[in-house]
């Protein structure tokens, strides 16, 4: 009888209450390669320790076929325009998210007074997390994770990625005996109120409730308690700031932008760095940092230190990272909301981005992938192609450069092909 109480328990913890039609339906006949695929998949788990049992579990018979299209839309499609950093974090956070953040901050501050000492992690920045991630656990997401994972998995751009994340996931099935129709997460895998991907919960999940069960889904207690032993491990600095909004000289090299370039405070002091608001900067004088600017010149500046590098790993979008720093410090005070403010300026669409990664390959002989994503390899590259071009190298593809690798001369490189002089008609 305790047997069957403790498995019905956590069939509850997990999910037991999810809508059955968020299932995909099995497909009438499985095409002879995805079976192919499959049972080699099946083979490799075997592999690499994955029961039998969990996987007749997770795939039935052998004629398993649940098609997920769109979670593979989903890893294919891109916006037709590149997201600014200034409207990507005006999207994310606004008067009503920092006014509910301060209340869940006020909330877990009461719920959690030790967890700060215990993990080292301030409560603010794990209210900014949950909130970002789940909406306070409100959107822990409505897919099937056998069956996103396992399409993810079959003949997609990264496969390997997505192949290891469903071996995670038939190591969790296995180590609390669930039934594949209890895992639930986003369409990449994401789980529980942190969002966590199936290898981060194997790897840093704990039980910080002690019932016994490592629920990130229903136990906030296990979610919390997880996301901050995860950003401990990673190095969490609890008394570094993650950085703030800064103000640049005229005569700034946007060469020292980014985060490969790393200076004391003092010596961005020197430079001529001050806060948004026009004063030195309060940080301390040895601490080391960078100076960043996700929109170019034109957009806002930040200085960011190593806390910032370590919320990167978590997400390795440096608008999420600023989206996290500013969620979390307005958490911690009382200011006003203020929306990132910059200039107006020109936004690439990702064909557009295509095309300066293609021709910094060409003519850089760079191996950037053609995914018109802007990262920072593709920034770095800009600033190259910006140096030659002789633009300002802030690493930002405006229509200058776009024009500029229009108008390109294979001989002449970025230079202007003289023009010949006109004929005067003599009268």
């Amino acid at each position: 009888m305790y047997r069957i109480k403790k498995t019905i328990a956590l069939l509850v913890l997990f999910g037991l209450l999810a809508p059955a039609n968020v299932f995909a339906e099995k497909s009438a006949k499985a095409p002879e390669a995805w079976l192919d695929w499959l049972e080699s998949l099946k083979e490799e788990m075997l592999e690499r320790g994955v029961s039998k049992k969990t996987i007749r579990k997770a795939y039935g018979d052998n004629t398993y076929y649940h098609e997920c299209p769109e979670v593979v839309e989903q890893d294919k499609h891109q916006a037709e325009f590149v997201l600014t950093s200034k409207n990507y974090l005006n999207r994310m956070i606004n008067a009503k998210r920092v006014k509910i953040t301060r209340r869940h901050y006020r909330q877990l501050q009461e719920r959690y007074p030790g967890l700060e000492k215990k993990y080292h992690v301030p409560l603010n920045y794990l209210t900014a997390f949950w909130g970002l991630e789940s909406n306070f656990g409100q959107n822990k997401g409505k897919y099937h994770l056998i069956d996103g994972l396992t399409n993810l998995s079959y003949n997609n751009r990264r496969s390997e990625f997505f192949k290891n994340e469903l071996y995670n996931v038939l190591k969790i099935m296995e180590k609390y005996d669930l039934d594949n129709d209890k895992m639930m997460g986003s369409w990449a895998g994401a789980m529980g109120h942190f969002q966590f991907m199936p290898s981060t919960y194997n790897a840093y999940a704990i039980d910080y409730d002690n019932d016994g069960v490592i629920d990130i889904w229903d136990s906030l207690d296990d979610a919390i308690g997880s996301a901050a032993n995860y950003l401990n491990s990673l190095g969490w600095k609890y008394d570094e700031p993650w950085g703030g909004e800064v103000r640049l000289p005229w005569s700034f090299d946007y060469r020292l932008a980014g985060r490969n370039t790393t200076k004391t405070v003092r010596q961005w002091r020197e430079i001529g760095v001050l806060t948004a608001d026009g004063k030195k900067l309060p940080y301390p004088d040895e601490l080391k940092g960078s100076v960043i600017i996700p929109d170019g010149r034109k957009g806002a500046a930040y200085i960011v230190f190593s806390n910032f590098k370590r919320i990167m790993i978590w997400n390795r979008s440096e608008n999420y990272a600023l989206a996290i720093g500013i969620l979390a410090d307005y958490a911690g005070n009382d200011d006003k909301y203020q929306p990132v403010k910059a200039e107006q300026q020109y936004v690439l669409t990702n064909q557009e981005v295509q095309k300066v990664q293609a021709f910094a390959n060409k003519v850089l002989n760079t191996k950037l992938k053609e995914d018109g994503i802007l990262g920072s390899k593709t920034k770095d590259a800009v600033k190259r192609l910006q140096a030659k071009a002789r633009l300002h190298q802030d690493g930002y593809p405006d229509y200058q450069l776009l024009n500029k690798i229009n108008n390109y001369n294979s001989k002449l490189g970025f230079a202007v092909p003289v023009q010949p002089q006109k004929k005067v008609l003599k009268p």
